[in-house]
């Protein structure tokens, strides 16, 4: 089944800045060609659900793995099973309904 994820990861104990946690994760998602797209608070996934729930699932032992003993993540997931759909669809059916000057 197709899974379009909005992943925030949040490693605790390890200051204010998350981004070298995330960059970690970024490299897992290419390795695993999970199509990946960063935001300012998170990280866009689309893939197969095994695949993306995978590559999260290795992000947190990576993370882990590192010394940090506590992560929470944000996850929000969507599925459809009427048709396909990938994130740029979705961003192209929003901006063709914007009124635009």
């Amino acid at each position: 089944m197709k899974v379009l994820i909005d992943f925030t990861i949040i490693p605790l104990g390890v200051g204010v800045s998350l981004s070298p946690y995330v960059a970690r994760c970024h490299e897992i998602f290419e390795k695993r060609k999970i199509t990946s797209t960063l935001h300012a608070n998170g990280t866009n996934l689309e893939g197969e659900w095994d695949d993306v729930m995978g590559a999260i699932k290795e992000c947190h032992e990576l993370i882990h793995q590192t010394g940090v003993p506590r992560i929470a993540s944000i996850i929000k997931v969507g599925t459809r099973t009427d048709r396909s759909q990938t994130m740029d669809d979705k961003i192209k059916s929003v901006n063709s309904k914007l009124h635009r000057a």
